[in-house]
């Protein structure tokens, strides 16, 4: 498409919302058409009939073509009245849509203008948590911790990305602190609501095969301490002592566990839906 002409006749879109899908509609339309130059003019939460006319006299002076989502079935006639009254090209793009799902579906609509953006902020909702917990990936950025909806602490390999990742598309702000051994985690880990702070631990001999085979796909020497046995056992003990220093987090094993099955565990124990039991108590710990 060529660049758009200020002076080529206008594309008028009208909606009683924000006008973005009437928008995306129509400049995808456009895109068809090679040498199409005509500028897109947005007129958005247009929500009385006074404004409406307004438009659509201006848009009859400059020969304007005219691109409508109004929700409102009373403003939709309305338009369509002024267009043939002032001799205008119109296209309607969700009219007719509702008005057919209407009849088929046996159920009239709601007629409220915003309700697909109502979806778009839970989509945002997602995308913001998505952005916060890579930021806080692998003990980035301690000083937010407390920002966060949910916390996974643990050795490497435990799964705390994937799993943070899984949560954050669910619209939860997740952050994952590594145990490394004799390291002192940061400070503001003790500091986090400890409802929030999920401790998660793993079986040594599952760990050391998901670290051997983590040290071939990166080449590297299988005589890393990172998978031997006795590095694995004093890392695991390490973390332990360190979950004992707060015990109201919930501890979870997540040998051969999915990670959908471990995220379901921790928002359950959030919802108060169902408890993780504590291993420490069981004497697992």
């Amino acid at each position: 498409m060529d660049p758009v002409d200020p002076n080529a006749r206008p594309i008028f879109v009208v909606s009683d919302s924000t006008g973005d899908t009437a928008t995306r509609v129509t400049k995808a339309a456009l895109r068809q058409f090679e040498h199409a130059k005509n500028p897109v003019q947005v007129f958005a939460n247009v929500s009385d009939k006074a404004m409406l006319e307004r438009i659509l006299k201006q848009a009859a002076l400059q020969g304007a073509f005219v691109v409508t989502s109004l929700v409102s079935s009373e403003q939709r006639e309305f338009a369509h009245e002024l267009s043939r009254a002032y001799r205008l090209l119109q296209i309607d793009v969700i009219g007719s849509l509702i008005t057919g799902f209407a009849g088929w579906l046996g159920e009239q609509p709601q007629s409220r203008p915003g309700l697909l953006h109502t979806t778009d902020a839970e989509y945002f909702k997602r995308i913001e948590a998505v952005e916060f917990t890579v930021k806080l990936d692998d003990g980035k950025d301690p000083r937010m911790l407390p920002q966060a909806d949910i916390v996974l602490t643990g050795v490497s390999r435990t799964s705390k990305t994937p799993l943070s990742v899984f949560l954050a598309y669910k619209g939860y702000k997740v952050a994952n602190v590594p145990i490394v051994l004799d390291h002192e985690p940061p400070k503001e880990l003790w500091e986090v609501d400890p409802r929030r702070v999920f401790a998660l631990t793993i079986d040594p001999e599952s760990l050391q095969h998901i670290r051997r085979q983590r040290l071939k796909t990166m080449r590297l020497r299988e005589a890393s301490s990172y998978g031997d046995i006795d590095y694995i056992l004093a890392e695991l003990e390490y973390a332990e002592q360190l979950f004992k220093r707060n015990r109201q987090w919930p501890v979870i094993n997540v040998t051969r566990r999915a990670v959908e099955e471990t995220a379901q565990l921790i928002l359950g124990h959030l919802n108060g839906e169902g408890v993780i039991q504590d291993r420490r108590e069981a004497g697992q710990l």
